[in-house]
This record gives structure tokens, sequence and C-alpha cells, in this order.
């Protein structure tokens, strides 16, 4: 159902927005979740991913490999190059392996899904974050509502609602 009617809900326009998004749009489209202990931490779900984080790969070829830091954010092929996380060419020379930030594989049929390559269904986690004064401004700003909500003893839901809709 369309709720708001400045936004258009057609693929193809939707489609063509995303991959012609400006640099600045493609930092917040490149996020990545952040991991349980930095959640708990922050107060914050996820973050655009930057040089120097730390990233865990956590669903793809590459699962299972040590936490390593990001070497670039290539905003331009939509993926981020990771420290020892490359491979050999054919003259012997080694590339780094570009992986995407994804964390939802994108929304076709199941067929189409598998018949993708490995990269469109890689998902990173962030385990480190590069801290300096405007990242940490950013996490601030993001974690201020739920500091409040937690202060007011306010949820998603209030106690003296929730009787009321279970005896409903």
């Amino acid at each position: 159902m369309k709720l708001n009617k400045s936004v258009s809900s057609s693929r193809r326009k939707q489609r063509k927005r995303h991959f012609s998004a400006p640099s600045s749009v493609r930092r917040v489209l490149m996020s990545a979740p952040l991991s349980k202990e930095l959640r708990a931490k922050h107060n914050v779900r996820s973050m655009p991913v930057r040089k120097d984080d730390e990233v865990l790969v956590t669903r793809g070829h590459y699962k299972g490999q040590p936490a390593a830091k990001v070497t670039a954010v290539y905003r331009k092929k939509w993926v981020i190059h990771i420290d020892r996380l490359q491979r050999e060419k054919a003259n012997g020379a080694s590339v780094p392996v570009g992986i995407n930030t994804s964390k939802v594989p994108p929304r076709t049929g199941r067929m189409l899904v598998l018949q993708l390559p490995f990269y469109f269904l890689t998902k990173v986690e962030i385990t480190k974050l590069k801290l300096d004064k405007d990242r940490r401004k950013i996490l601030e700003r993001k974690a201020r509502p739920k500091l409040l909500e937690k202060e007011k003893g306010m949820g998603k839901h209030k106690e003296k609602d929730v009787p009321q809709a279970m005896e409903s």
C-alpha cells in the first residue's frame, strides 16, 4: 500500500534512483549493522561503513574469516575492500575482492536470487568503529531517541495498554 504520494512505488524508478544515487546517498545506503557488543554500548543498530572500521563477513564465500580492517570504500561500485581478502589474477598479481555491504538479498523471486553472483548475498557486520569527533556526534544523535525512551520509561507499547490488548 502506497502511503507517501511524493515517493514512487514503481520498481523501475526505484532502481534508477538507487543506481544513479550520488556519493552522499550511497554512503548511507552502504551502511552495515553493528555487532551485538557495539549495539549494546552505543544504542545504535547500524552505521555507514568507513575506511579503518573492522568488519566481519557473516554470509557468502568469505564467511567465517576473522574480522579485518576496511581498506577502501568504493562507493562507485557499491563495494568495500577488506584487508587480507584478495585473489590471484592469472598473471600472478593479487587484487582486492569487492564485498557488498548489503544486509538483505535483493527483493526478487526465489529462483532469481539463487542465480545471482555470490557477492550480492554477502553480509558484513561492523565489529570495531573508527571513532573521531564527527562519528561520535552521529552516534549520539542516533542514540538520543532510545535514551529518551529509557529515561521516560516509554517504549513502543505502554504498560497500561498491554493488558487491554491481551483481553481483546
